[in-house]
């Protein structure tokens, strides 16, 4: 998970725990892709909004290096240009931050029916 602001990243990750996930947080794109090239996870909760690299840019190399790992856009800001552009780039689910808690177990088991066996 990639979320700048570290009370909303423990609230996201909590969440995920209490779902039976492993969480791992991350407060910038530079640590988000380092974390990915160490061990490939799952599924990449991405903040649209970040110090650095936004959103966007963690994407487009995200998907340089893996065009199959499932990324869901987490947003409260994003315009509707980046969300187009998110999609063009091939992010899985776009889910906006106030419904983010409610829309967890949805988005994961979307993903997870995805998956070949």
């Amino acid at each position: 998970m990639v979320e700048d602001d570290e009370q909303v990243a423990a609230l996201f990750a909590s969440t995920l725990e209490d779902a039976g996930h492993e969480a791992v947080v991350c407060h910038n794109g530079g640590d988000v892709l380092a974390a990915i090239r160490a061990r490939r996870p799952d599924v990449v909760f991405l903040d649209v909004r970040m110090p650095g690299m936004t959103g966007i840019e963690v994407l487009r190399s995200i998907r340089a290096a893996d065009s199959s790992l499932p990324v869901i856009l987490v947003t409260g800001h994003a315009t509707a240009g980046e969300i187009e552009q998110a999609r063009r780039l091939g992010v899985t689910e776009v889910v906006e931050k106030p419904y983010i808690l409610n829309e967890f177990a949805a988005a994961l088991s979307r993903i997870a029916a995805r998956r070949p066996d």
